[in-house]
């Protein structure tokens, strides 16, 4: 069975058992969270479209850990004028992993 959720302003197309980092939710490691906004969900052949959500539809899932990601390096540099500035940004995510679909 695949979902496709939107948490964090993002979609993603996830199945039972799948770990992902998403936006950072307020939640601490171990506890349940559900996400609400399910758009779209295959079970073989079958497919459900919402609009633009399904209906009572809630993907649960298990929070592992919370993080940071890699560093990406933000530089700005001007030829010939002693022009360089440097930045770094690492952005927090929390890791879950999907247990099951409820629905209502």
């Amino acid at each position: 069975m695949n979902f496709v959720i939107k948490t964090g302003g993002k979609q993603y197309h996830v199945s039972e058992g799948d770990k992902l980092e998403v936006e950072t939710l307020d939640a601490a490691p171990g506890e349940k969270v559900e996400f609400g906004e399910v758009l779209l969900l295959r079970d073989g052949e079958k497919v459900e479209v919402g609009t633009p959500l399904i209906e009572g539809a809630k993907v649960t899932a298990t929070v592992i850990e919370h993080g940071r990601g890699k560093k990406i390096r933000i530089i700005k540099f001007k030829r010939r004028k002693h022009y360089r500035r440097q930045m770094g940004h690492r952005q927090n995510f929390t890791r879950v992993e999907i247990t099951g679909v409820a629905r209502g």
